[in-house]
């Protein structure tokens, strides 16, 4: 049985049907003051009030008693009518930032947005803290269902490529509901053996296989009160749904070798990177389990279809690096212009990586198209050509009219259909070929500035702008 967690005091009974109706409906779980005579710890776990029009002011207080110690913080819906509004409206009134109003006839929709108002109050600062980084679309639409869902106790199927952030939705829809001061608790259904997967979740006795030396608890106790996050549910075995189903649909399990039958109160948020309802075509996910998380699914965006994030993912990459004492890179518009013809294969974890990356290699310098590693390049990669041909002839080693030179030549004088940052462009094979220049000396400013026809300050003034002070010789 699971916990009853919103109290109801009311003494219109049509109300009473009403409020419960819309509770339930909502995903709460919650019990008419009324018929509550005392609180048990184990059947009941307070998250919010209901008070209505009450007749009896006594016994009013009996059923608010209820509360215990979640009276100090749980949110309060007030009927619009009560008697108690003038109460707790207050001002001076500790409910006051955690109460809503509710009109009558009620309509479920206005109690949820009542919800929703309340726990935003309620996170204050908190509210934008696991916001997903991104002014696209798709990622606006994503940040508006994560509020949406939050303050309910509805199963999430989070769906996406892998590196789209999966597991931060969970975290955030976490940190975002009534459970956030309740552990969360993360586990990969597809990294573990099948054989060892039932004791990860629902935990085992000891003696009950070989090697459990003594007893353990599962995820799911583990978890108990917060909020489960069953990643790659998807590569879950047919066995191992069977009990899944059955955990999800009467919230008891027993543990490996165990037969007490434990009961929890946890909220589901799995995620799969597969099209689950092409594995329930091939047999290989139960369809019955699939409409028992898809409750409220969520898509995430890849990579490629929020490319106008790039800019905005990066700053926000860079202050995560910044934070752990890395120095933070910027990277060129002739590096954005690669950046955003990649196919992002791995999207903003391989992102991710990238800058990391990047930041190893140039601390607080400009990162160009021609520093990127080589798949990230796409056709900026033809500067590096350009700017070894112009190296050589510097170096006179092959005349200008040199029949093999003849096509370089014609590439640099030809414009891109779309065009290009002239500046940006010009800066990259300057880049290259001070590069070249300092590899073939050995990082020696005096021999790499002769070989450019510069003078020695000049290279060590153009060292500096673009950040190469670390190629140079020790």
């Amino acid at each position: 049985m699971q916990k009853f967690d919103f109290l109801v005091i009311e003494s219109d009974e049509t109300r009473v049907d009403s409020v419960l109706s819309a509770l339930h409906f909502l995903g709460y779980r919650p019990q008419h003051g009324a018929a509550c005579a005392a609180v048990d710890e184990a059947t009941h776990a307070w998250r919010a009030v209901y008070v209505g029009s009450v007749a009896d002011t006594a016994e009013a207080e009996r059923q608010f008693a209820l509360l215990g110690a979640a009276a100090s913080h749980v949110p309060m819906l007030l009927a619009a009518d009560s008697p108690w509004l003038e109460r707790f409206g207050a001002a001076s009134s500790p409910f006051a930032t955690r109460m809503a109003t509710l009109e009558f006839p009620l309509r479920y929709e206005k109690m949820a947005e009542a919800m929703r108002n309340i726990y935003a109050r309620l996170l204050g600062g908190q509210s934008g803290a696991l916001r997903f980084v991104g002014n696209a679309t798709p990622m606006l639409r994503v940040n508006a269902l994560i509020r949406q869902v939050a303050p309910f106790d509805s199963t999430v199927l989070v769906l996406g490529e892998s590196g789209t952030g999966k597991e931060m939705v969970a975290r955030a829809i976490h940190e975002h509901s009534p459970r956030r001061d309740k552990p969360f608790v993360a586990i990969n259904c597809g990294a573990i053996p099948a054989e060892l997967l039932e004791s990860e979740l629902f935990g085992h006795e000891k003696g009950s296989f070989t090697g459990a030396i003594s007893a353990r608890k599962g995820r799911f106790e583990m978890a108990e009160g917060g909020t489960l996050f069953l990643d790659e549910v998807g590569d879950m075995s047919l066995p191992m749904q069977v009990k899944l189903l059955r955990v999800l649909q009467e919230r008891a399990y027993e543990r490996v070798g165990g037969s007490k039958t434990l009961r929890c109160d946890v909220r589901i948020v799995a995620a799969t990177h597969r099209n689950l309802e092409e594995s329930i075509a091939s047999d290989r996910f139960r369809e019955d389990l699939f409409y028992r998380l898809s409750v409220f699914p969520l898509e995430l965006p890849s990579l490629r279809e929020r490319l106008d994030d790039l800019p905005v993912l990066i700053a926000e990459f860079n202050q995560r690096l910044a934070r752990r004492g890395l120095g933070v890179v910027r990277f060129s518009a002739g590096a954005m212009q690669s950046l955003r013809a990649h196919a992002w294969p791995g999207n903003v974890r391989e992102l991710s990586n990238l800058v990391e990356r990047m930041a190893i290699l140039f601390p607080h310098g400009e990162v160009r198209s021609s520093d990127l590693p080589k798949k990230y390049r796409g056709e900026q990669a033809v500067d590096e050509v350009h700017g070894a041909a112009l190296l050589a002839l510097m170096e006179d080693e092959l005349p200008p009219c040199e029949a093999g030179l003849q096509p370089v030549a014609e590439a640099l004088r030809t414009l891109p259909e779309q065009g290009l940052d002239l500046k940006d462009h010009l800066a990259d094979i300057e880049v290259g070929l001070i590069r070249q220049a300092l590899d073939v000396t050995g990082g020696v400013v005096a021999h790499a500035a002769r070989l450019l026809h510069m003078q020695r300050t000049t290279l060590v003034e153009k060292l500096r702008k673009y950040g190469l002070q670390n190629s140079l010789a020790a």
